[in-house]
């Protein structure tokens, strides 16, 4: 893929994405063709590979490859811009839910579990999303970072606290608690939300 980059009869063609990322539309230069990947002891493949490159030199070339040969190189490229949704996904559910982290030893446990969290982390998404969390409740900031909408820890965070609040207001033996301790308890239940 290399000599194909430097290589100056390499056909390039100017294609805009319409979605890229968070930036809107962009253009871009793709080459595309087909290959074949070869592995000892395996079959052969076929490839379409496609190397993109910015005209603007803002981000570093890359090869991107697809084992079906009839998609467009356009469509691989929209393609691979939209894995990020999926790998932000693995990400925030491997640090807040512990994915891939379990210490069982029998694969039926492994099976069981991973999918046990990804339906609570899609649980979680469909509770915040539904009540509106990023008008219903200020989200946390940090001085160096200004979020515009909620994080999953944000979100995580939001249901705990109504969870734990529900269970506190049925629980609790005194409903007269005291402004100012009220107040201490609640502070608790935030640090403890986003801790835990």
């Amino acid at each position: 893929m290399l000599q194909r980059l430097t290589d100056p009869a390499t056909p390039w063609e100017r294609v805009t994405i319409p979605h890229w990322y968070r930036q809107g539309a962009r253009t871009l230069e793709i080459a595309s063709g087909t290959a074949v990947w070869y592995h000892k002891s395996e079959p052969v493949v076929p490839l379409r590979w496609v190397l993109i490159r910015d005209p603007h030199g803002k981000f570093a070339p890359q090869a991107l490859a697809c084992t079906d040969l009839a998609i467009e190189p356009l469509q691989i490229l929209c393609w691979f811009v939209q894995r990020w949704q999926v790998e932000v996904t693995f990400q925030q559910v491997r640090t807040h839910l512990g994915v891939e982290t379990q210490r069982q030893w029998n694969p039926q446990a492994i099976l069981r579990t991973t999918p046990a969290l990804m339906g609570l982390f899609s649980l979680v998404t469909v509770l915040a999303h539904r009540s509106r969390l990023d008008q219903s409740a200020p989200i946390r900031q940090a001085a160096w970072y200004v979020k515009e909408h909620a994080t999953f820890a944000d979100a995580l965070a939001w249901v705990r606290r109504q969870w734990w609040r529900f269970r506190l207001e049925t629980s609790s033996p005194a409903p007269d608690i005291p402004k100012q301790q009220a107040l201490f308890w609640d502070r608790c239940l935030e640090l403890l939300c986003y801790a835990a």
